[in-house]
């Protein structure tokens, strides 16, 4: 295979192209693992959401998936990142909100 091969070069920009998406993603999941890790489990009661353990599998768990099976399905990964978004959009403003009294 020679480097002027074209077909060998989309394959590359192709694999990079999937593997930076992968790895923003993945770091969106591991944000909210941490943050989701740092909160007081009062806090998650009080905002009336799943517990502190709920989510933390739940966000832990999707991630390991993607990460074990990253080559073979995309899904765990949509599935991981559907995960850390809900939790980064959804409960942790309503925590944050909770903890400085603007609710």
């Amino acid at each position: 295979m020679s480097l002027s091969d074209t077909s060998y070069w989309g394959l590359s920009v192709a694999g990079l192209l999937d593997l930076a998406i992968f790895l923003g993603c993945f770091v969106v999941v591991i944000w909210a693992l941490v943050h989701c890790a740092r909160q007081r489990a009062d806090a998650f009661t009080a905002v009336d959401t799943l517990s502190k353990p709920t989510w933390l599998l739940i966000i832990a768990g999707s991630a390991l998936l993607s990460l074990l099976f990253f080559q073979w399905s995309r899904l765990f990964g949509l599935i991981a990142l559907t995960a850390g978004l809900i939790y980064l959009l959804d409960v942790r403003p309503a925590i944050r909100d909770a903890i400085r009294g603007n609710w």
